[in-house]
């Protein structure tokens, strides 16, 4: 066994029936040439040939004297985990997303690995998803992305290994069977992460407090306003998504000398603001994202290796360009001061900025203070173009997390030449979420026509929306 780290139990401490704790993809593929209609069959077939999961696929959660260890499955049942389902008549994008909505607010049994598999066919044209759902407390969103990436294959003739049977090295055991540092060495490690957890520690804390009157681009934790977001939340989900061609974001950011990620945001904004603006709910006060920072560059451990940044979207400014600039000026300084930190120092300085996000949850009073309004994460995807089984991927789509007043979650991966949007959002608390859609698309626009570019059609923009969950 072996114990998890506190960011990742934190992630089983937090879970309940109505904030699930998994992350997910959703990969929509076409079977290859001359498949015949029993390409499932044989798919589903040569998965079954390997009956016994690796590391972290045969790990399970255990609680042992207040604390969390990873404990392998002895009676690993891989039909318990790898579901084969059909969508109903008429098999459209629309009954997908409804199915991933439904999967989507599932709790998994902790009693058992923590990852559930879904081979869903019945699209048009043939083609068959895969709804690929695990645990946050197993993998972040960056090391996600990564093991997709690594289980699938670079050309249509290379067969791999399913997912749970590859070996990956960057997993909450990928360390343990290495010797252990001598008592010497731990005190040294010891003492030199004190040196940089106290100081990120103190600067986080130091946000919390400087947050009433601290004038500056940066956003600060309790300057975000109270929102529709900021509400308790229930089981239920819905989720959207929709793909964007990379190269428009790429012209918007040399035009305006913003990065992707920066015009990403502001078209996260430009979305969120109409959306607020149709439900005559949009604030006075500027809408406060945080944003993921991963810190897998600067180490090699597994697990959720993740500090984070607060954006001001400024949602209260009409002029998409305006509402860009602003957008860089707040991540810049906040890019700027993570960059001087080394890496415990950034996560420490993450954990300890949001520390009160527990209390306001508990207390409640998250909903009329909350430290931010929203996740926005934008997660590195593969570039080239992938296989399972000779199957093309098409398209790639990330399912993350909502929380008790945090009810959407806007994550966005990159695959190839485009960007796939995924929204999440509980259900009663974000209505009509299917229109964050269209709004995306005008955001895009806005900013398009406001730099004098021509509109550059994309080659992947059919809409992906659920409008019937339980």
């Amino acid at each position: 066994m072996r114990a998890l780290s506190p960011t990742d139990s934190a992630f089983l401490w937090m879970e309940t029936r109505n904030q699930p704790m998994h992350v997910a993809g959703l990969n929509i593929h076409t079977p290859p040439p001359g498949a015949g209609p029993d390409y499932i069959h044989q798919l589903l077939h040569a998965w079954h040939q390997y009956p016994q999961a690796v590391a972290p696929f045969n790990l399970r959660p255990v609680l042992r004297m207040g604390l969390w260890y990873w404990e392998e499955d002895t009676e690993f049942e891989l039909d318990y985990h790898l579901r084969h389902v059909a969508l109903p008549q008429p098999g459209r994008i629309r009954e997908l997303l409804a199915m991933v909505s439904r999967l989507h607010g599932n709790l998994m049994d902790r009693n058992r690995p923590l990852w559930e598999t879904y081979v869903i066919e019945g699209l048009p044209g043939g083609r068959f998803a895969t709804y690929n759902k695990i645990h946050h407390a197993l993998v972040d969103g960056v090391t996600g992305a990564k093991m997709t990436a690594k289980g699938l294959s670079r050309t249509a003739d290379e067969i791999k290994p399913p997912l749970w049977a590859q070996t990956f090295s960057h997993h909450p055991t990928a360390r343990a069977k290495s010797a252990p540092p001598g008592l010497l060495q731990q005190l040294k490690n010891a003492a030199r992460a004190g040196k940089e957890i106290l100081p990120g520690v103190g600067s986080g804390l130091w946000d919390v407090v400087r947050a009433s009157f601290a004038e500056s681009a940066a956003a600060l934790p309790f300057q975000a306003p109270p929102t529709p977001f900021n509400v308790e939340i229930s089981g239920s989900r819905r989720f959207a998504s929709q793909s964007y061609s990379l190269a428009r974001f790429k012209r918007i950011g040399e035009a305006s000398g913003a990065t992707v990620n920066d015009v990403t945001l502001a078209i996260c904004a430009g979305a969120l603001r109409e959306y607020l603006l149709a439900q005559h709910k949009l604030p006075k006060k500027p809408l406060v994202a945080m944003v993921p920072v991963s810190l897998h560059g600067e180490t090699d451990q597994g697990g959720n290796q993740v500090s984070l940044l607060l954006a001001n979207l400024a949602t209260n400014i009409g002029d998409p360009l305006k509402r860009l600039q602003r957008i860089v000026a707040s991540t810049t300084q906040a890019k700027e001061r993570l960059t001087r930190m080394p890496r415990l120092q950034k996560w420490a300085h993450g954990v300890s900025s949001i520390s009160p996000f527990g209390a306001g949850m508990v207390m409640g009073t998250a909903e009329k203070h909350p430290l931010f309004n929203l996740v926005i994460s934008n997660v590195p995807g593969p570039r080239d173009t992938l296989y399972l089984n000779g199957a093309r991927l098409d398209e790639l789509y990330p399912v993350s997390i909502a929380t008790h007043y945090l009810a959407l979650n806007i994550t966005i991966s990159g695959y190839g030449d485009n960007l796939g949007f995924g929204y999440i959002a509980c259900r009663r608390s974000v209505p009509a979420l299917q229109r964050m859609l269209d709004y995306t698309n005008n955001a895009i626009n806005d900013l398009e026509q406001a730099l004098g570019l021509a509109v550059i059609p994309s080659k992947v923009t059919r809409k992906r929306s659920s409008k019937k969950t339980t």
